[in-house]
């Protein structure tokens, strides 16, 4: 044995032994109707974010292949070599207008804005102030920039503002992050007191909208609209992968953040630009959202009746009040159980386990999406009823 990569064969192993070693899953088909193909069967989707049921419809293939035909496969280039096309002009003036914002900046992927926004925004010098739940990449930019990192209890706006009252007197910048629909939880940051307390200490906000957008507000536009924040309150960070169904992010604000994001963020900088049968795509996509308010509302009613389901049979699902469900069943062990039932039944939700969520605290996460037919929902209860009960 090469004894160069005994600590990845020990790691392994540990992994193993404690029932958290992670294994990808080649899926055979992106069936329609929130279903997929895996393991030669066809099982309903309850681990996507394709929450409007956007990846597959034929709207976004036609303008995908449309700008291909046009523009090609690829872009060829980074940004600001000879990446930029019009198509890349006017899709993120769309994303502002969408949003009410000045301008608009597209990355390729939410992790590419989220680590590359935050480093441009804050340094050494400065302070950075996360809730506690926000996501990786959040948490990645936050240390990646040097910065004073400081965490805050999830969703405690008093005690972020005791500390933005506490270093007061710091001469450099200060940054408080938050995402806006938390990813394993399903419950929502109370944006705008965050919002109140930023104006109050004169401290920068970004608000990473990523599994909001799309879902919630009016026509889509998020948690800040939601709220009724306006662009003076917040950095908009959006996610085009998720309720879009297309891939790729971006950040909505003043035309001068854009500017100067343009200059000073590393991943935008030196990453080639997003490929133009993509930006075809979420053109068509934007305007699809943008009037999906039924399929917005049978969405969060399906996520309703299913926590009420959850909760009457005495699973926490948390402070979820949006799209995604946790049902949280403790140790990974009954995590993996609860999963492995319901995979027999047809359904797809794997189980979610330390690193990702806390100890004690692995669960099945229901993403659920507004391509379930009624039929297929219905099926969802009974199915997880059964697997409650083995």
């Amino acid at each position: 044995m090469d004894k160069r990569w005994e600590f990845v064969d020990t790691f392994l192993e540990k992994q193993t032994e404690r029932g958290l070693r992670r294994f990808l899953r080649p899926l055979s088909s992106f069936e329609s109707g929130g279903r997929i193909g895996y393991q030669g069967r066809s099982l309903l989707n309850l681990a996507s974010n394709d929450y409007l049921g956007l990846k597959n419809d034929p709207r976004l293939v036609k303008a995908a292949a449309s700008a291909a035909r046009k523009w090609g496969i690829g872009s060829g280039a980074s940004r600001l070599v000879s990446g930029t096309t019009e198509l890349h002009v006017r899709v993120e003036q769309k994303l502002a207008r969408f949003h009410g914002a000045e301008s608009a900046l597209s990355f390729s992927s939410g992790y590419a804005a989220g680590v590359g926004v935050i480093q441009a925004l804050v340094g050494r010098t400065d302070r950075i102030y996360l809730d506690r739940h926000c996501h990786a990449c959040l948490y990645d930019g936050a240390r990646a920039s040097g910065a004073r990192l400081e965490r805050f209890h999830h969703n405690d706006q008093d005690y972020l503002e005791s500390l933005l009252a506490k270093h007061g007197a710091h001469r450099g910048k200060a940054l408080v992050v938050t995402d806006t629909v938390f990813s394993m939880d399903g419950d929502c940051a109370p944006l705008k007191e965050i919002a109140e307390i930023c104006h109050k200490h004169g401290v920068l906000f970004l608000a990473d909208e990523a599994h909001a957008v799309g879902v919630l507000g009016p026509h889509g536009r998020g948690l800040a609209a939601e709220c009724g924040l306006v662009e003076d309150d917040v950095l908009i960070m959006g996610t085009l992968s998720k309720a879009f169904g297309v891939a790729g992010a971006y950040i909505a604000g003043p035309e001068k953040v854009r500017d100067y994001l343009i200059t000073t963020c590393r991943s935008f900088i030196y990453s080639t630009a997003p490929p133009p049968p993509l930006l075809g795509a979420i053109e068509e996509s934007l305007e699809i959202v943008k009037g999906a308010d039924g399929e917005r509302k049978r969405l969060l009613v399906m996520a309703e009746r299913l926590r009420a389901f959850l909760n009457e049979r005495g699973v926490d699902t948390l402070q979820s009040s949006t799209q995604i469900v946790p049902a949280v069943v403790g140790e990974v062990e009954r995590a993996v159980d609860l999963s492995e039932n319901l995979f027999q039944q047809g359904i797809f939700a794997p189980a979610i386990r330390p690193p990702t969520v806390p100890g004690g605290t692995s669960r099945v996460r229901f993403s659920l999406t507004a391509a379930l037919s009624d039929e297929d929902f219905e099926f969802l209860l009974a199915a997880v009823g059964k697997a409650l009960e083995a």
